[in-house]
């Protein structure tokens, strides 16, 4: 499996991982629940949120992602993006999901923000053993 095949996997089986934003000049990182259409990642988030401000302020994003937990070998996602905001209606609609009413009280919540996450580059990092590979976007 190449690159490419890897990193789609990884997507399609993983939705938690960490995503890192600037706070005061340091990396400031927290666990989130991403949904993704292809390579493009949606992560649902509170407009009141710091890590809505700081992307106000740089919205470059680094995201480990498909970490399984079963130890040192685990194939993962190192992903680093450019973040927009949004309060589209349509884009609620798209990532809204059951799991995200704990939350929000629906797609409508005028609280409710979607981060779209733009990859600029993307690794495949410890497959079995293998130097990190690029995936061409």
């Amino acid at each position: 499996m190449d690159a490419m095949q890897t990193a789609r996997q990884i997507l399609d089986h993983s939705n938690v991982g960490t995503m890192a934003t600037v706070y005061k000049g340091k990396p400031h990182s927290r666990y989130m629940t991403f949904f993704h259409d292809e390579l493009t990642l949606y992560t649902a988030t509170s407009k009141d949120t710091d890590k809505v401000d700081e992307l106000k302020n740089n919205p470059y994003t680094h995201i480990l992602i498909g970490y399984d937990g079963d130890g040192v070998g685990d194939t993962y996602l190192e992903i680093l993006g450019e973040t927009t905001v949004s309060d589209d209606e349509s884009m609620k609609e798209k990532v809204w999901n059951e799991k995200l009413e704990g939350w929000f009280d629906g797609p409508d919540d005028p609280k409710l923000v979607i981060l779209k996450i733009s990859p600029q580059s993307m690794r495949v990092m410890n497959k079995k053993g293998q130097p990190p590979q690029e995936v061409n976007l």
